[in-house]
């Protein structure tokens, strides 16, 4: 009796020392656009559901997970430019900004300033920099030298923000959010010279008639328009801004809200409502073509006879009464 004693023990021990992995998340808990990013260069796509992020590559249907060991829900996240990289923000109470190397699934750094939340993060093209907006109530903007673990420069941002995006060059990055478009500026020198953070130098964009709106999204521009801003508003607007920071012109996008702006240097993605995604020009804002909508939820794809495309129409195309989209 003694025997078979120790040897259920023994079995309850070598169960017990067996790890649980995490195998596939079921749902995502991005709010907004600071909440997925890709990775161009792998076509991997990550995303937060609760403390984790998701590291999904779409081709395999395969998913690898990172795990916030703080239990804090994460809030944004962003690609470095060469992939190795991914940082992350969080929210309650003394929410981190946090770096991950991404083929390890380790962190590497991580900074601890803000007080309430991080609505949305970015590296610099030259991965020397990240940059961190608190929630509204936070009221701050950082960058960060992650590799040094210091802070170089700071400063106060009232605005509800939602996106960031970096220049080209490293050299400045732009805000955009409720009434916002704001250009920060680096001044590398005094950075460099200075042992504490150097108030960053912040300059708003000239909005003009159209201060009231909501600009959701905003995106740098790339090779030969890379002195312009891209930003995209609530409303269904797709802005430029000239290298004075002056709201140089716009288009409808004819559609009831837009929330999401890529920019290339030959394109111009604007996603829209119900699905659908438009094409410009960043040379003039041009209409290129509406991209072919997803299957709307629930289609059996099997049964589909009939090929249909949108790519030739700049206007609203119906949608099925109760129908929506992912």
């Amino acid at each position: 009796h003694m025997l078979r004693i120790f040897q259920s023990q023994a079995t309850i021990l070598h169960h017990s020392q067996k790890i649980v992995t995490l195998e596939r998340v079921l749902g995502i808990t991005a709010s907004g656009n600071s909440g997925l990013a890709c990775d161009p260069h792998s076509g991997l796509v990550a995303y937060p559901a609760g403390c984790v992020v998701v590291l999904l590559n779409p081709k395999k249907n395969r998913q690898h997970h990172i795990l916030n060991t703080s239990r804090k829900t994460i809030t944004a996240l962003s690609f470095s430019s060469d992939g190795k990289y991914l940082v992350t923000g969080e929210s309650g109470h003394l929410p981190a900004v946090r770096v991950w190397e991404v083929c390890e699934f380790r962190q590497v750094a991580e900074l601890q300033e803000h007080k309430y939340g991080v609505s949305c993060v970015a590296f610099s093209p030259n991965s020397k920099y990240i940059v961190s907006v608190g929630y509204q109530h936070d009221m701050m903007v950082h960058v960060w030298a992650w590799k040094k673990n210091t802070i170089i420069a700071a400063n106060k941002v009232s605005s509800k923000v939602t996106a960031v995006s970096f220049s080209e060059d490293s050299s400045y990055f732009v805000t955009a959010g409720n009434r916002h478009v704001k250009f920060w500026y680096l001044d590398h020198s005094k950075s460099i010279e200075a042992s504490a953070p150097v108030p960053l130098l912040g300059r708003s964009g000239l909005l003009g008639e159209l201060r009231n709106n909501f600009f959701c999204d905003v995106a740098c521009g790339r090779g030969s328009k890379a002195e312009s801003t891209f930003c995209i508003t609530t409303s269904g607007l797709l802005c430029e801004f000239n290298p004075k920071r002056m709201l140089d012109k716009w288009v409808d996008l004819r559609t009831s809200v837009a929330r999401a702006l890529c920019v290339s240097e030959e394109l111009i993605f604007c996603g829209c409502a119900d699905g659908m995604v438009r094409a410009f020009s960043p040379a003039d804002l041009g209409f290129i073509c509406t991209l072919p909508r997803p299957h709307h939820l629930g289609t059996d794809v099997s049964s589909i006879t009939q090929a249909r495309c949108d790519t030739h129409t700049h206007t609203h195309t119906h949608t099925p009464l109760g129908r929506s989209y992912p």
